[in-house]
């Protein structure tokens, strides 16, 4: 935010907004940048063959696995899920190069 401040002429002192500074240099969000990384990622593996480690590795049961105390994390398939809702799309389109 620093150097899109200084992009944009502005100081903390201004107390501009970040969404009003994001939105005049029309930069996206790190949410969006991480979600894109992390689908760009979800599209590599799916693409990979069954007999590649990490899809050997998203077949394993962990069922044996005990949890600490707390609420459980997240885990990857979980977000990947969330992200996918959130955009809108089936996890079907991994395997389509041209999307």
């Amino acid at each position: 935010m620093r150097m899109l401040r200084w992009i944009c002429g502005h100081t903390r002192l201004d107390k501009i907004r970040n969404k009003v500074i994001r939105d005049k240099i029309r930069v996206a969000t790190i949410e969006d940048k991480i979600r894109e990384a992390r689908l760009r990622w979800f599209r590599h593996i799916r693409r990979r063959s069954w007999d590649a480690l990490v899809r050997r590795c998203d077949k394993l049961d962990r069922s044996d696995y005990k949890r600490s105390r707390g609420r459980p994390k997240k885990s990857w398939s979980e977000v990947i899920r969330h992200d996918l809702k959130t955009l809108g799309l089936v996890e079907n389109m991994a395997q389509d190069r041209r999307l």
